[in-house]
């Protein structure tokens, strides 16, 4: 629903969308986050984290900008990767902006030229993020701004570090010069278009990544089967972790279930910030066999070509 302000305000109130694109860790979820004030993508070293369209909402007294965290664009190696893939190229083609974030600090790398290779079908303006700055020099950041460029004509080049914050005030303002005069779409207090379940399974599915093994990260999935609130105010929540194989099942349970009782202890911190509520987080494992390649299965966890 639109929220409707004074005539004078709405003449000259601007919004718009802008997509967050890149290669996989290069900061995109680690930007939202720092713009939004309040985690609502997770954010992990491994790659290939974000896996749906993450909207994250950013009001200013004069514009709103609604940014788009899309899945890392990248080889595909499972059905779940051309999933991700689509999703990211896809909103290219839906938004005011498009906000192409690489990371200074690793250098030109074959993933980026594969990104900018879509992006010169996009006539949506790009502009080129340069994140991690906190970790180059300007004699080193000179002539891999004249690298790019040479690539992709980009409608402007910032400089940031999201971590940090550095320099992320410029971008917005940057961003704010593309977008249209336009309604308020969400409430001055409103950060997210997701259902809070949906955030949840998400800060759930960060601690695993961040706890577990190599081979385990993108056989993941987390679905949220009951959240409601208790007649003491604690938030009960039941949530089941999906793996690919019975081994995994062990190593996410752990030794005498100790492993997933300290997911569960690090994921409260985040979802009670989230909700404003004490919870209390239930969490089971279950072996859906190969659920990356099954397009049913695919299509029960949430994740569709279409949004």
């Amino acid at each position: 629903m639109l929220n409707h302000k004074s005539s004078q305000q709405q003449e000259s109130f601007k919004s718009g969308f802008v997509a967050i694109v890149g290669r996989p860790n290069v900061g995109k979820s680690t930007l939202m986050n720092h713009v939004i004030g309040q985690k609502i993508a997770i954010m992990s070293d491994k790659p290939q984290t974000t896996r749906n369209k993450i909207h994250g909402v950013y009001t200013k007294d004069n514009s709103q900008i609604v940014f788009l965290d899309t899945p890392g664009i990248h080889k595909r190696q499972s059905k779940l990767g051309d999933y991700m893939n689509q999703v990211a190229l896809n909103t290219l083609n839906e938004v005011e902006a498009v906000l192409f974030l690489i990371d200074a600090a690793a250098g030109f790398g074959g993933g980026d030229r594969f990104v900018i290779e879509q992006l010169k079908n996009v006539r949506t303006p790009v502009i080129l993020v340069m994140n991690k700055i906190d970790q180059v020099t300007p004699e080193q950041l000179a002539p891999m701004i004249a690298q790019y460029n040479a690539m992709h004509e980009f409608a402007a080049i910032v400089p940031i570090s999201a971590l940090n914050g550095n320099n992320v005030d410029r971008l917005l303002d940057v961003l704010v010069n593309y977008l249209p005069e336009g309604p308020q779409y969400y409430p001055d207090d409103q950060i997210t278009d997701h259902p809070e379940q949906f955030v949840v399974a998400e800060l759930i599915r960060e601690k695993i990544l961040q706890s577990t093994r190599e081979e385990i990260p993108h056989s993941i999935a987390v679905a949220i089967e009951d959240m409601r609130v208790q007649e003491n105010g604690v938030v009960h929540i039941s949530a089941i972790i999906f793996v690919e194989r019975d081994s995994q099942k062990g190593i996410v349970i752990g030794k005498q279930g100790a492993l997933l009782k300290e997911i569960g202890k690090q994921s409260r911190k985040d979802i009670e910030n989230l909700l404003g509520s004490r919870t209390f987080i239930e969490l089971w494992v279950k072996v859906k066999k190969d659920w990356r390649n099954q397009d049913r299965v695919l299509r029960d966890l949430g994740f569709r070509h279409d949004v």
